[in-house]
C-alpha cells in the first residue's frame, strides 16, 4: 500500500500499432503553438498498446482495475468544470489486481464515429483523446494521447456561382460576382467586380475573409470575429465602367470546414466582406457567407463510404437554392 506518494507507482505510454506509418496533421493548440498529432477519419479503426512500466522493479502494484478510453469532447473555455463528451468508448485492459512486473496490454476500438472535425478557437475547443487509466484507491495514474480527426466531403452536387448588386442610392452602383459560393481549404476563389456607377472618391478597397466563431445557446451567446486574410482589389479611384478581376488563393491561410450547430454547442461560419474606403476615411462593406469544405489529398477507396457520410452530415450541399441577382445596399461605418 501507498502512503503520500511513496511506495511503488508507474509510468504509463500509449503507442497506436500504425504509428510509424500513420499521417500526422499539424493542430494549433490552446496556447497558440502548432504541434503534430495522429490523423484519424470518421469511421478509422483506433488500435494499440497500452505500456505499464513498473517505476520500482520487484515491488508488487496493487491497482483497482485498467481501462483505456477513446474520448471526443466539447471544452467551452468560460465553462471549464463541465466536458461535454459526444463520443465515449471504455475497454477494460485488466481487473483490480495487482502487478509484480511491467505489462503491455493490447486494445483495439473498431469503426469509431468520429462524426466532427477537431477544432480549437477562441472560446471552444472540440479534441479526441485517448486515455489510459490505472485505477488507484488514493490517487489514479493516467495518461492522455490527443489525436486530430478531419472530416472529408465529397464535392457539392449544387455550387452556384454569388452574383449581387450593392450600393448607395445615386451615388455608388456596384456588382459582384464569385465563380461559387463553395469553396475546399485549397480552392482558389475567382471574381469580378463592375463599377456601374461611381460618384463619391473611392480611394480603396479590399476583400477580407472573416471567420465567426458562434458559442453558447439563448441570452448567453457569444460570437467572435477573426480575419483571417485581407486582399487588396483596388487602391486608386475606379471609373464607370471598370471591371476588376478577384483571384484568391485559399491555400495560404489557416483554415477550417464550415461547421454548423455542432452537438448543438458552437457552429464556425465564413464570411467574404467586400470593404470600401472614400477619401473622408468612411468605410462601406458588404458581407457574404461562404461555404468550407474539406477534400482529401487521395480519394482511397475504403474513405469512400466515410466521405459519403460525412456529405450527408455537412450541412447545406443540396439543401442551399440556386443563387441569382440580388441587390443590396452597403453597410455604411463613420
Amino acid at each position: 500500500m501507498s502512503f503520500f506518494g511513496f511506495g511503488q507507482s508507474a509510468d504509463i505510454d500509449i503507442v497506436l500499432n500504425d504509428a510509424e506509418t500513420r499521417k500526422k496533421a499539424e493542430h494549433r493548440s490552446e496556447d497558440g503553438r502548432k504541434d503534430k498529432y495522429f490523423l484519424f477519419y470518421d469511421g478509422e479503426t483506433v488500435s494499440g498498446k497500452v505500456n505499464v512500466t513498473l517505476k520500482y522493479p520487484g515491488k508488487r502494484l496493487e491497482h483497482n482495475g485498467i481501462k483505456i478510453e477513446f474520448i471526443g469532447q466539447i471544452e467551452m473555455y468560460y465553462d471549464r468544470g463541465n466536458h461535454h463528451e459526444f463520443v465515449s468508448l471504455v475497454k477494460d485492459l485488466a481487473r483490480p489486481g495487482e502487478l509484480t512486473q511491467s505489462q503491455t496490454f493490447d486494445f483495439e476500438f473498431t469503426h469509431v464515429e468520429k462524426p466532427y472535425e477537431s477544432y480549437t478557437g477562441q472560446n471552444v475547443k472540440l479534441r479526441y483523446f485517448l486515455r489510459a487509466t490505472v485505477g488507484r484507491r488514493l490517487n489514479d495514474i493516467s495518461k492522455e494521447l490527443d489525436l486530430v480527426v478531419h472530416t472529408l466531403s465529397t464535392y457539392p452536387e449544387l455550387n452556384s456561382s454569388i452574383k449581387m448588386e450593392v450600393g448607395i442610392e445615386d451615388c455608388l452602383h456596384i456588382e459582384f460576382e464569385y465563380n461559387k459560393s463553395k469553396y475546399h481549404l485549397k480552392d482558389v476563389i475567382v471574381g469580378k467586380i463592375y463599377f456601374l456607377l461611381v460618384r463619391i472618391k473611392i480611394k480603396h478597397m479590399e476583400i477580407d475573409i472573416i471567420k465567426r466563431e458562434t458559442t453558447g445557446t439563448g441570452p448567453n451567446v457569444y460570437h467572435e470575429n477573426d480575419t483571417i486574410a485581407k486582399y487588396e482589389i483596388m487602391d486608386g479611384a475606379p471609373v464607370r465602367g471598370e471591371s476588376i478581376p478577384i483571384r484568391l488563393f485559399l491555400a495560404g491561410y489557416e483554415l477550417t470546414p464550415t461547421m454548423r450547430d455542432i452537438n448543438k454547442k458552437f457552429s464556425v461560419r465564413y464570411y467574404l466582406n467586400l470593404v470600401l474606403i472614400d477619401e473622408e476615411e468612411r468605410r462601406y462593406f458588404k458581407q457574404q457567407e461562404i461555404t468550407l469544405w474539406r477534400k482529401g489529398d487521395i480519394v482511397r477507396k475504403s474513405m469512400s463510404h466515410q466521405a459519403a457520410i460525412a456529405s450527408q452530415r455537412f450541412e447545406g450541399f443540396s439543401a442551399m437554392p440556386s443563387a441569382g441577382k440580388k441587390r443590396f445596399y452597403f453597410h455604411f461605418e463613420t
